[in-house]
Order: C-alpha cells, then sequence, then structure tokens
C-alpha cells in the first residue's frame, strides 16, 4: 500500500478538524476563560492585521502558524509584551532550529489582568487576588521538500485566581487543559512570490469555567491565507519590497467568518513599515492596525498598536512591543 506523504496526512488532519469544528460551531461555543486564546501575540503579526498564517521565520508564528518556524536559520531568544486597558500580556520564547532535525520552539504565555484586594468588614485590605492565564507551548516544525513547511505545538494551559494573605472568602481555583496547534505553508518553488497557509489552533481540549464543574470546548480557530511578494514593484523601489497578506479566520462557536489583511515594506531588509485591517463585524471588533520594525546586528525591535476594540474605545489602543535576539 502506498504510504501518504506526511505534508499530505497533516493537511488532511487540518481539513479534518476544521470540518468538524465548523459543524459544531452553532451548538458548541467555548468557554469565557478561553477567550484569551484568541488575543494577538507579537507586534509584527499586529502590524500586519494578524493576515500572517503564511508568514515564516520568527518566534511569533508559535502563535499562528507553528509551520512557519521550519526554515528558521538563528536561533532566537524573544519577549512579546501587550498593553490593554483590559490586561497585560508577556510571552517568552526560545527558538532552537537545526538544519537537518526541523526547529524546536518553547514558549511561555502570560496573561496578567491586574490584582484585586481582598477587604475585611472594616474595609481594610487584608490579602490580594491574583488572577493568571497561563500557556506553556512546545513547537516542532520541519520543511519537507523544497515546497512544504509543516509544524505542531502542544499546549498545558491553565486558567487560575490564586491569593494571598486573609483568603478564607475568596473562591480560587486552577482549571488546567490541554490543546494542540497545527498547521502547513506551501510555496510552489523557491523563487516563488507566493506562499499559502493554513493552521487551525486550539483544538483537542475542554476546560472548567471557573470554580464550577462545567466544561467547556476551548475557542478552536482555523485560518487559511496567502502572501504575496509584489514583484512589479521591485523595479520601481530601489532596496525595498512590498509583502502583502491576507486570511479567512472561522472560529468555533461563532457564524459565518471574518477576514485579516496587511501589508508590510521592507527597506534593505531591515526597517519594516506595516499596516493591517481584522474585518470581524459580526462582533463588531473590526480595526485598523500600524507597526513598525528594525533590526540592527542581532537585535530586532518590532512595535505595532491597533486602532479599534474595547480598549481603544476607552481611550487606551492596544499597544504590541517585540524584543528578539538572533544567535
Amino acid at each position: 500500500m502506498r504510504r501518504l506523504p506526511f505534508s499530505a496526512a497533516l493537511l488532511a488532519l487540518l481539513l479534518l478538524v476544521s470540518d468538524a469544528y465548523a459543524a459544531g460551531a452553532q451548538s458548541t461555543s467555548g468557554t469565557d476563560a478561553g477567550v484569551f486564546l484568541l488575543l494577538p501575540t507579537g507586534a509584527q503579526a499586529v502590524g500586519m492585521g494578524q493576515a500572517v498564517v503564511a508568514s515564516e521565520g520568527s518566534s511569533e508564528s508559535v502563535w499562528w502558524n507553528p509551520a512557519g518556524l521550519a526554515r528558521q536559520a538563528k536561533r532566537e531568544l524573544a519577549i512579546h509584551h501587550s498593553q490593554t486597558i483590559a490586561a497585560t500580556g508577556d510571552v517568552l520564547a526560545f527558538v532552537a532550529p537545526s538544519k537537518h532535525r526541523g526547529t524546536l520552539a518553547l514558549s511561555l504565555n502570560i496573561l496578567d489582568p491586574g490584582t484585586q484586594e481582598v477587604r475585611d468588614d472594616q474595609n481594610q485590605p487584608i490579602g490580594v487576588i491574583l488572577p493568571r492565564d497561563v500557556v506553556f507551548a512546545a513547537t516542532y516544525a520541519k520543511g519537507i521538500g523544497d515546497h512544504v513547511n509543516a509544524g505542531v505545538t502542544y499546549k498545558l494551559i491553565q486558567f487560575r485566581v490564586d491569593c494571598s494573605g486573609q483568603c478564607a472568602t475568596v473562591g480560587t481555583f486552577v482549571n488546567s487543559s490541554h490543546a494542540a496547534d497545527a498547521g502547513l505553508q506551501y510555496k510552489p518553488s523557491a523563487v516563488s512570490p507566493l506562499t499559502l497557509g493554513i493552521a487551525v489552533r486550539n483544538f483537542g481540549g475542554k476546560v472548567r469555567s471557573g470554580a464550577s464543574e462545567t466544561s467547556d470546548a476551548l475557542p478552536t480557530r482555523t485560518d487559511a491565507g496567502v502572501l504575496y511578494h509584489i514583484v512589479s514593484l521591485d523595479k520601481w523601489l530601489k532596496d525595498t519590497k512590498v509583502n502583502a497578506a491576507a486570511s479567512v479566520v472561522t472560529t468555533r462557536g461563532e457564524s459565518g467568518a471574518s477576514f485579516r489583511l496587511g501589508a508590510d515594506v521592507v527597506y534593505q531588509d531591515e526597517i519594516h513599515f506595516r499596516a493591517g485591517y481584522v474585518g470581524d463585524n459580526k462582533n463588531n471588533d473590526s480595526s485598523p492596525s500600524l507597526g513598525f520594525g528594525i533590526q540592527s546586528g542581532h537585535l530586532v525591535f518590532d512595535i505595532a498598536r491597533s486602532f479599534g476594540g474595547l480598549s481603544a474605545d476607552a481611550g487606551q489602543p492596544p499597544t504590541y512591543l517585540s524584543l528578539r535576539y538572533l544567535f
């Protein structure tokens, strides 16, 4: 019997998972606790309007499409920071590529919505409540032949509320879950300006809601899109190239699809000007974004800001900072 190539098998798995969760989208929704898994990570991605499922070469790929790490050439240490009116997020990542064995990445994602005081009957502070959402991610990616990148990520997820001080009246808990991401990228040839990407994220797990015993599915998301280097502009823009990207996103528990658009203008492979747009009319969550990036030696710095959503409406547009060290 002829064996199915690994890339074809993974693609079949992605499509099966995507179809299965799309079929259940009307009847099963993700728990509110799992919504933080859908928050964007990384200034590059945010600057591109989150249209990065076909992009590669950065630790941000862990959270968008693990296949994007398959051909990373250098080891990387990175921190990705985000700040909104609701929470502060920090992601630590280490990427270790191997020419023949593929790429391994380890990441830790912590979302901190802030502390809250516990007070007694006389309104005196007696303790501090510490809510946290935490994800530990282990990623493996590898190039298959000259055209295909494939990657998978395992996630250990914790939704937790801790307390220090006198906390007898506080309902602390730690709810744990497991999930996985899987993705593919395809490039028709080594010199092709086009890259295709597909990823299914946060599938396979359930989580309890707060201190209750009710378990709900995590918000599985399917993302399919393209990245295109606009070659026709190269002759007009000296030392500059323009990349355009687009993707379509569906999420378990939500009807219909949303879209992402992005552009990245790169000068001398070191300076990036980015712009993007997230179109999500059904949730009234559409927003434009802008980003800037620069590389100097081993250091890469990126910053991005989006201009829509509840945080922006409240006067604090979400801001994202990424600092990467390549060696």
